[in-house]
């Protein structure tokens, strides 16, 4: 049975009023999050997405609540890694964590909209050319081995190309005035700092789409399963961030659980002409990996892992800014 139009239409006008709550209410004021509010926040989401799964369950029956619970559950995973590289752009820039919240809102807002064409398109390519369904699961082979065998390294901000053509056509300012991403001076206006950072966000972002979206479409492809699911981890993704920037050390070995997930889902996807894997037993692979990987993490001592996190890149962050950036000054007057 096809989505209906109200269905549709109910959702967005939910997300766009969870927007509207949070930009008008709660992100009015730059403070920064403490831990206590990032976890309630972090609570909050998944509990609204497991009462969207329960409806899910009641509307359209157990298979597709599965769908949605599972292709949640693998979208949180892997944003999970789009947090530490976050975190290494904050680091970079030296951005306050009071401001950091505000560059995350509007890099949802977005990856919402970037998140819906991507899936979209994706969907219309396998119905169209069945063949890219290979690809996409050849690709996520390769980039799960890729993430796996990476190596630590440097954040290099010089390689991303928009960035570089923004921080030469538009003029620019050095400082951080009360958490704006233009700020006007002698009648001329400047970009700061600030609004190159969400650049490299909304780009990054992009990056891992190309993982996440085909991951998703190897549990399912009704849209409206693979679009909420989607929309739920993004819209808990600054919470998850703000709650992990204070473990991000703790969680050492996650990486290497999330390189596997994405081997696991590209085979899932590459052999689903001959073997279709359950839902569930994809549901129960991804939760074991990475429970296997937190585990490792606290189990397993690292003498140096401290300067490891500092330095790590998860080779999926191929976009980066101008090491000529100036490094921000906050001038809150």
């Amino acid at each position: 049975m096809e989505t209906s139009v109200i269905a549709w239409t109910a959702f967005n006008a939910f997300v766009i009023m969870m927007l509207i709550i949070d930009l008008g209410l709660f992100s009015r004021r730059a403070h920064a999050f403490t831990m206590r509010e990032a976890l309630i926040w972090s609570a909050v989401w998944v509990t609204l997405a497991l009462c969207f799964c329960g409806g899910i369950l009641y509307w359209k029956g157990a298979g597709s609540a599965l769908d949605f619970l599972t292709g949640y559950v693998l979208e949180k995973s892997l944003s999970m890694d789009n947090i530490f590289v976050f975190l290494l752009i904050f680091t970079y820039f030296g951005v306050p964590a009071k401001y950091q919240h505000r560059v995350l809102m509007w890099g949802i807002i977005g990856a919402l909209i970037m998140r819906a064409a991507f899936i979209f398109a994706g969907i219309a390519l396998i119905e169209k050319f069945h063949w890219t369904l290979y690809v996409m699961g050849v690709f996520l082979v390769y980039t799960g081995i890729k993430m796996g065998v990476q190596r630590d390294g440097e954040l290099q901000p010089e390689k991303n190309p928009l960035l570089r053509l923004c921080y030469r056509v538009l003029p620019m300012t050095d400082r951080l005035d009360k958490g704006r991403f233009f700020v006007k001076q002698k009648k001329k206006t400047y970009a700061t700092p600030l609004l190159l950072v969400l650049v490299l966000v909304e780009t990054s972002d992009i990056m891992f789409a190309f993982d996440s979206i085909p991951a998703i479409l190897s549990i399912t492809r009704d849209p409206f399963i693979v679009y909420t699911s989607n929309v739920f981890a993004i819209l808990g993704l600054r919470a998850l961030y703000f709650a992990l920037a204070h473990l991000h050390k703790t969680f050492r070995y996650l990486h290497y659980g999330l390189a596997v997930i994405l081997v696991f889902v590209g085979v899932k996807m590459l052999i689903a002409d001959w073997y279709k894997i359950p839902v569930w037993s994809a549901l129960l692979t991804v939760a074991v990996i990475l429970v296997i990987s937190i585990i490792a993490s606290k189990l397993i001592p690292s003498a140096n892992h401290g300067e490891q996190e500092a330095s790590r890149t998860t080779g999926r962050n191929s976009s980066s800014t101008p090491k000529k950036l100036p490094r921000t000054k906050d001038k809150t007057k």
